[in-house]
């Protein structure tokens, strides 16, 4: 097999367009109610004397574990200052990521009624990755030193797919999938078929939780990395056929088509090109095949068994 690349940018517009036509929805007479409150400006401007009052305002950040002494060591820290600083430069004001986070909120409740939005916490983990978005139910807490950009100096030696997702773009996805993962049950299916349409369906709920975010965005890959999939769909579909993939439990499929990382493993001399995860991606393209023919509620799609979604998808990878 052999996978082809040509930037096709008219062709992947299309699709992009066609996809954000049949998720858009009028969201505007549903009404949510949240706050926002600052944890990192309210934390680093203060001081011995002020810190009471901040321990007050978010008692659930401070255990008995976390002494003042340690409180006023990290407010005093030149490298947590300077963290501070660069942070308050990208997120002083934050209007526009109140702005979506209402929209994606709405959206959320649109489809799912009984939905309270979460009153949001901003703070700083010291570039905890791995923990971006922590959400509990009435408690949303959002790490914004995160989301300094993909060129900030900060994540200078992490590796390019990771910087790829630390952008201000990046955070209204981190918060919709931390949800999302709370909505999709457990998946029991260990195929790999059924791993992939698990992680299919969760994109296909960004897909109608976040109708106007690019869909490089909403899996975090690069633009050209996404064009390298739509292109080579029906190449990567004969491979996972060929290879008799679909239905195997192995899990070494996971580290290769499923976790996060710099490409998929294909063990083929074009790899480098492809973005990692692309069982994910594909198994999004099921999933929005089997609600293209398929008309039923979103409950239903999260609850359907995958070797059943995937028989009534229909799915054919474009050519």
């Amino acid at each position: 097999m052999r996978f082809y690349f040509t930037v096709l940018m008219v062709l992947c517009l299309f699709f992009s367009c066609s996809d954000k036509n049949k998720t858009k929805i009028d969201v505007s007479n549903i009404n949510v109610e949240f706050s926002i409150k600052r944890y990192d400006v309210d934390f680093y401007n203060s001081s011995k004397e002020t810190l009471p009052n901040v321990k007050k305002k978010y008692p659930y950040l401070f255990p008995d574990s976390f002494p003042d002494s340690l409180a006023i060591a990290k407010i005093n820290s030149k490298d947590e200052q300077e963290l501070f600083a660069e942070t308050q430069k990208v997120f002083e004001n934050i209007s526009d990521l109140k702005n979506k986070l209402t929209s994606l909120f709405k959206h959320i409740k649109y489809y799912k009624s009984d939905f309270k939005a979460p009153n949001v916490v901003t703070m700083l983990t010291n570039i905890d990755y791995e923990n971006r978005v922590i959400y509990a139910d009435s408690l949303l807490l959002i790490s914004l030193d995160v989301y300094l950009g993909k060129k900030h100096v900060f994540y200078a030696d992490y590796p390019k797919y990771i910087k790829e997702n630390n952008s201000k773009a990046n955070i209204i996805v981190d918060v919709a999938n931390t949800i999302i993962d709370q909505q999709v049950l457990i998946n029991k299916d260990r195929s790999f078929i059924g791993k992939i349409i698990n992680e299919g369906k969760k994109l296909y709920l960004l897909d109608l939780f976040l109708p106007l975010v690019s869909d490089h965005i909403k899996i975090g890959y690069e633009q050209t990395k996404l064009d390298w999939a739509i292109i080579n769909e029906e190449q990567i579909w004969k491979y996972f056929i060929d290879k008799k993939l679909l239905f195997s439990t192995d899990t070494k499929l996971n580290k290769r088509f499923i976790d996060n990382g710099p490409f998929s493993k294909f063990y083929l001399s074009e790899d480098s090109l492809s973005p990692g995860r692309i069982g994910v991606w594909l198994g999004w393209q099921i999933v929005k095949s089997y609600m293209k023919h398929n008309d039923v509620s979103l409950q239903e799609l999260i609850k359907i068994e995958s070797e059943d979604l995937f028989r009534k998808s229909k799915y054919k990878p474009k050519k």
